[in-house]
This record gives structure tokens, C-alpha cells and sequence, in this order.
């Protein structure tokens, strides 16, 4: 410690009271420091840039993207097609919603799934909840729209729920 170091402990430590059947601590001891200056940090290897993927058209959920057959789309859009997996967002809050909507699609990628479901629910708004509103901008981000190829609501009554189509993993 340098001389600096033991005044400030010193100043400390007279404030303290020590415990019952305790003594105070005692001032560390001054240790010789070594002068020797730090050696240089080493230039360290410029990260690879990001991996340069399409740019893939926006997301809006209920119009048919580009690239899409109308048969797969009808499909998708009337409820045919059956998500393999299904997220309900139900009671949690915004950041957490979208930490789980990341980390889900990412792994329904990775796992080959084709087709799963995200349950936003309706909200109690003419508008739709929070969630349902944010939805369609956590799609449209930088690192999930590669993912998504649609986005329809299964049906009518069923706003709440969001069926995407997942893109095929390029190999």
C-alpha cells in the first residue's frame, strides 16, 4: 500500500467500532512498490466485422411478404400451418418479453423449426397491449428480421397470437 493508501485507511478505521470482543484492525503495513512501469498493452486483433446477411424486407404481421408462395401464405395466415413451438409472453414486462422473444426464435432456428407461435395476448386497449404494439418492432430489429420470413395471426379472433414462419438456415 502506498502512504496515501495508509492515511485513507487510517482515516477509515478510526471511524469504525469493532465488534464485542473485537480489536480494531490494525493499519496494513507500507510494502516497497515496484517501479517498474506496466508493460505496453499488446494491440490486440481488430474483431471480424459482423457477418453481411440479405437485407431482408420489413416484417408486418398480415401481409404476405415477398418471397413467399400464396399457398404457403394462405396457410400460414388461416392457422393450416402447425407452430412446433409456442412462447406465451403473458404477464411479463416489455424487456423481459423481448430478451425471451430473442433468445426463443433463436433457438427455434438453430433447432431447424420452421414454424412457431408467439402469444402476445390482446391487451385491454383499442389498440392492443404493450407487447402486441412492441411485437412487430422486436421483429423488424437488425438481428431478428433475417430470422422471420411472415408473420400472420392465425386467424380473426386470434390477435393475440402471432404465427411466423422462420427462414431456413443458409448453409
Amino acid at each position: 500500500m502506498s502512504e496515501a493508501d495508509r492515511a485513507l485507511w487510517a482515516n477509515y478505521a478510526a471511524h469504525v467500532a469493532p465488534l464485542r470482543g473485537r480489536a480494531r484492525p490494525d493499519v496494513p503495513p507500507v510494502i516497497a512498490a515496484d517501479v517498474t512501469p506496466p508493460a505496453p498493452a499488446k494491440a490486440q486483433a481488430a474483431p471480424p466485422p459482423p457477418m453481411r446477411m440479405q437485407h431482408a424486407p420489413v416484417i408486418t404481421v398480415g401481409t404476405a411478404p415477398a418471397g413467399l408462395d400464396a399457398r404457403r401464405w394462405a396457410a400460414l395466415r388461416r392457422g393450416k400451418l402447425r407452430p412446433e413451438r409456442t412462447l406465451d409472453l403473458h404477464g411479463q414486462r416489455a424487456q423481459e418479453a423481448h430478451g425471451a422473444v430473442r433468445a426463443f426464435l433463436a433457438a427455434a432456428l438453430a433447432d431447424g423449426v420452421r414454424c412457431v407461435c408467439v402469444v402476445t395476448g390482446k391487451g385491454d386497449r383499442v389498440e392492443g397491449g404493450v407487447l402486441r404494439r412492441e411485437f412487430p418492432h422486436w421483429l423488424n430489429a437488425p438481428d431478428l428480421r433475417p430470422l422471420v420470413l411472415g408473420a400472420a395471426h392465425p386467424h380473426r379472433a386470434g390477435s393475440g397470437a402471432v404465427h411466423l414462419l422462420l427462414r431456413r438456415p443458409r448453409a
